[in-house]
């Protein structure tokens, strides 16, 4: 734990050194020195320049598809964003509430991994491997959990079961607990991706929305105990924020990876599957059950299972 400890204590000092050098150089300072409604105006104006530029270079090199996947997965990641808002107003909310929000985010994922990933897989899987589909789908399961199985075990971080509260209770384990949502966050956003790159926008947009709703009460999960232990209300926010925006990356890389290589989108979706899989039955499911059985969660699963089984049948 020592290690674990003294990197997390690594990567704040690093942070902290880049801050202090960020706010020391003149264009730094020209930003600070501006009226509070043109400093803002200008970060808006850089902010959309850079999205008009990154957007406009995937539109021209990749087409239509892979821009609305890449916005669809900025978007998820931005829910993130969302779910702390609360954090602006309460220091800690009920562990009956927390515990349903969790138990229904799983029950979304496992919807959306089922219809959204796993059977299109199989049914992608047998157009090019006729009757072989399952399996090469099943292939990329193991393949999506060993990866987050060997990332556990590699980087540094804590798990949502080893949290005593909805607050963490020390720095050390809040920064890597926020590393543990980035490291998951980054599968989803591929999932999202992927889902995008099959071609069908309806399973992309499904997906899209469950890996939202499912970041939701994860942001609430860093932005809160960042709170507890005296950061101001918007920084923990922009914390949190900041812990999803690694799943457009992993978007991006889904979806291009499978719109270059299509035979691999088979394999691609059950990685993706077998990678939220994980997450699921190591991560969100028994941290609603850390402390007992809880049955707030057990019927949240259910309905949020309920609730993207019929938006999937929906939009499909």
């Amino acid at each position: 734990m020592s290690y674990l400890t003294d990197t997390a204590k690594l990567c704040q000092r690093r942070l902290e050194d880049q801050f202090v050098r960020l706010q020391a150089t003149a264009s730094y300072q020209q930003w600070l020195a501006m009226p509070p409604l043109q400093r803002w105006l200008a970060v808006a104006g850089l902010f959309l320049l850079s999205q008009l530029l990154v957007f406009g270079s995937l539109y021209l090199i990749f087409g239509k598809v892979v821009v609305i996947g890449f916005l669809a997965s900025v978007l998820a990641g931005l829910a993130t964003g969302a779910g702390a808002l609360p954090a602006l107003f309460f220091k800690n909310i009920s562990k009956n509430v927390f515990n349903s929000m969790l138990g229904a985010a799983a029950g979304v994922m496992l919807a959306a991994t089922a219809f959204s990933l796993l059977v299109p897989g199989m049914n992608y899987g047998n157009l090019i491997w006729p009757g072989r589909g399952i399996y090469v789908v099943s292939i990329g399961m193991l393949i999506g959990a060993l990866f987050l199985h060997f990332a556990d075990r590699q980087l540094p971080h804590v798990h949502f079961d080893s949290v005593p509260d909805t607050q963490l209770d020390s720095f050390n384990k809040v920064w890597l607990f926020i590393i543990a949502i980035t490291i998951h966050n980054f599968p989803e956003g591929m999932s999202v991706g992927v889902s995008f790159g099959s071609g069908e926008l309806n399973n992309g947009v499904v997906l899209a929305v469950a890996i939202a709703l499912q970041n939701i009460p994860e942001g609430l999960a860093v932005a809160l105990p960042l709170v507890g232990l005296g950061y101001k209300p918007w920084r923990a926010v922009a914390i949190a924020t900041l812990t999803g925006l690694v799943e457009p990356v992993g978007g991006l890389l889904g979806i291009t990876m499978v719109t270059v290589f299509t035979s691999i989108l088979p394999i691609a979706m059950g990685f993706a599957a077998g990678a939220m899989l994980f997450v699921i039955s190591e991560e969100i499911i028994p941290e609603t059950h850390a402390n007992g059985r809880s049955r707030y969660a057990t019927f949240a699963l259910m309905i949020g299972f309920i609730v993207m089984m019929i938006l999937d049948n929906a939009l499909g």
